[in-house]
């Protein structure tokens, strides 16, 4: 059987850690197994380069930026590699360069173009288990390239659709629950989960996995098993549509903490002042998501918008700069919101979900702010003081 393996930084935080990842790999190698894993750096040290950076410039440079982050997997990479020849394996450690990982974009986030196998398929051949660092590649310049946040995950996804092979992502949960247990202790472990499910809880602001992988997964039909790190639990399988017979109104709840709320109201909402208000937005990347907007004709109206908390430096400037264009304007933000998102590939054949949602914040005398939907999922924006009983409820209605 050929896999990859995937472990992310907790998994290889410690030398013993490591050496017990490896002793765990040894059993899958000798039963004749292909082998490659896929590791992030070492608990938090791209957190630490990243410290380390700053303290030489507020702005480092991005390819500059790059290089330093690599070596976080590099370390990784090598002392696995290590490990395993010490209990009796063949392996080689392979930068994201040496196993052919090619990618293209800006600096700190680039995207995987193409993956040539050569190198990798050789050493498998050769019996070796070959352990590739993740979250890097090189582009065509020859400069080292990393994949942004969560870019190990998209890296084991790619070279499985490469590899023609499931992908395994091994993490610090037992898998994926249909709502955080950290939130609501009676949480339900998922055992599988649709791609589009679970690109929608990522994209919505639930951290298991990285959006980019999931969608990989889903292009090339690689199946994708998300698991304890030496666990004994069986963990959650992201996967076709078509196998998932159970087909839940709501399969989980993402909570997204990240947010902030704007209103821009007092202006003629004419289109070219709204093309003016988000064009602006876009020249000073803040990333907007939920839009609301209740006129678009030549009279006074509001447009209301989320972004995500951690750009509101940069949605200042861009607030600044769309006040002197549009004079009158007035802005409210709100921050101590909270996103809450169902989703559930069954709200498509499932009639009633958005009333049955506005029937418990009623009961539970909690107020949204905006809402969005989706053909698999309803966004709300509550009070962030409102997240747990709102959770709960919910949760408990759907059965998550």
């Amino acid at each position: 059987m050929r896999v990859v393996k995937k472990f992310g930084g907790s998994s290889v935080a410690t030398i013993e850690k490591i050496k017990d990842i490896a002793k765990d790999i040894s059993k899958n190698y000798k039963y004749g197994d292909e082998i490659v894993i896929v590791v992030s750096a070492m608990g938090k040290t791209t957190d630490e380069l990243i410290k380390l950076a700053k303290e030489i410039s507020e702005t480092p440079d991005v390819r500059e930026l790059d290089s330093l982050l690599s070596t976080g997997e590099q370390k990784s990479i090598s002392l696995l590699s290590m490990a395993l020849k010490e209990i009796g394996c063949k392996a080689i450690s392979l930068t994201g360069a040496q196993a052919g990982i090619r990618t293209g974009g800006t600096h700190t986030k680039n995207k995987i173009e193409s993956i040539k196998i050569d190198r990798i398929e050789k050493h498998l051949k050769d019996g070796k288990i070959v352990i590739v660092a993740g979250f890097q590649g090189v582009n065509e310049e020859g400069d080292i390239t990393t994949l942004g946040r969560g870019g190990s995950d998209t890296s084991a996804v790619a070279l499985a659709a490469a590899l023609k092979c499931d992908c395994e992502i091994y993490t610090d949960v037992t898998g994926i629950y249909g709502v955080d247990p950290r939130v609501y202790k009676n949480a339900k472990k998922l055992e599988k989960i649709s791609y589009e499910e679970m690109m929608e809880m990522a994209n919505l602001g639930a951290g298991v996995m990285e959006t980019r992988a999931v969608e990989i997964g889903k292009k090339y039909g690689v199946k994708i098993y998300v698991g304890q790190t030496l666990g004994v639990e069986t963990g959650t399988y992201i996967c076709d549509n078509s196998e998932i017979i159970e087909k839940k109104a709501v399969t989980g709840i993402s909570i997204n903490k990240n947010v902030i709320m704007v209103n821009l109201e007092n202006f003629l909402a004419i289109p070219k002042n709204v093309a003016i208000i988000f064009n602006n937005l876009a020249k000073h990347s803040v990333n907007v998501d939920m839009i609301s907007q209740n006129e678009v004709e030549n009279v006074k109206g509001s447009i209301g918008f989320t972004c995500p908390l951690t750009d509101e430096h940069f949605l200042n400037k861009s607030l600044e700069e769309i006040a002197k264009e549009i004079p009158d304007i007035e802005v409210t933000k709100r921050t101590g919101v909270v996103k809450i998102s169902l989703v559930g590939i069954g709200m498509i054949s499932n009639f009633g979900v958005a009333a049955k949602v506005f029937e418990v914040l009623a009961e539970i005398d909690s107020a949204f702010y905006q809402c969005t939907t989706s053909e698999i999922s309803i966004s709300l924006i509550i009070k962030e003081s409102d997240t747990i009983k709102v959770v709960e409820k919910l949760a408990e209605v759907f059965s998550i």
